[in-house]
């Protein structure tokens, strides 16, 4: 068990042993309101599915849930833990209960949007995108656009993707996942040196991993910039040798 569990474990032991106790109808009440336990446990079932114990982050979630069922960040966060644990049919159930409490929470919709696509269901992730982008309270409307790229990335339609990662950027220049992926379209498109700006507009607000290593390298033998090649070659053998992108690196010869 992590440091950061044990802490919330003692803070949610707190809140119980401190809370003053009044008899009302024969019960005993606290003086702590739904909503407040609602949240302690919510937070120490975050905590434990980041810690990879999904049995007991199902207790503390299920618990804030009976504690305040009109909570919506806690069906939000049973909707990604039953997602996690490939419980597709609960996650859907937990991610529209949340909705119905909070319809237009740009948060619950953005991992709504996310769950939809992972289903093959791109068109209605995408409403789900575009309701948490038009949603006026949402501080970040161009994750909302980027989500809505993303789905339509991986569904090989590049000039929507395209489109909405555009719109992205215009809203947050530094977006990183909309970077890089504008950089894999351009490259896909044969546009080598728009490829290469986009990449290190990437790289000026997020590390390498070895999908952008692997797409520099090939970037560069098109632009014929063999120092550089050789220098994302480098890179990608030293810190990522066992990556699926190396083993591409070594059979093409390119060094």
């Amino acid at each position: 068990m992590n440091y950061r569990v044990i802490v919330l474990i003692l803070s949610l032991f707190g809140l119980a042993a401190c809370a003053p106790v009044s008899s009302r109808g024969g019960e005993l009440q606290t003086d702590y309101d739904a909503n407040e336990i609602a949240q302690a446990n919510m937070r120490l079932g975050v905590a434990y599915m980041e810690d990879g114990n999904y049995e007991k982050a199902l207790e503390k979630l299920e618990r804030a849930r009976k504690a305040d069922p009109g909570y919506p960040m806690a069906h939000n966060m049973l909707g990604l833990l039953y997602q996690r644990m490939g419980e597709s049919g609960k996650a859907e159930e937990s991610f529209k209960r949340g909705l119905r409490e909070a319809p237009n929470n740009s948060n619950l919709l953005n991992n709504y949007g996310q769950f939809l696509c992972g289903q093959n269901r791109p068109d209605e992730a995408e409403q789900a995108f575009l309701k948490a982008r038009d949603n006026p309270l949402n501080d970040n409307p161009a994750r909302a656009l980027t989500n809505a790229g993303t789905c339509a990335f991986i569904n090989n339609n590049t000039d929507k993707a395209e489109t909405y990662y555009r719109d992205a950027l215009q809203l947050n220049p530094q977006q990183s996942l909309a970077l890089i992926r504008m950089a894999e379209i351009q490259y896909g498109k044969g546009e080598y040196l728009s490829a290469r700006g986009y990449l290190q507009r990437y790289l000026e607000v997020a590390r390498h991993t070895p999908r952008s290593l692997w797409l520099g390298i090939r970037i560069e033998r098109e632009l014929g910039d063999n120092d550089t090649l050789s220098s994302y070659a480098l890179l990608l053998n030293s810190n990522f040798p066992d990556s699926e992108e190396a083993r591409l690196l070594r059979e093409s010869g390119l060094k």
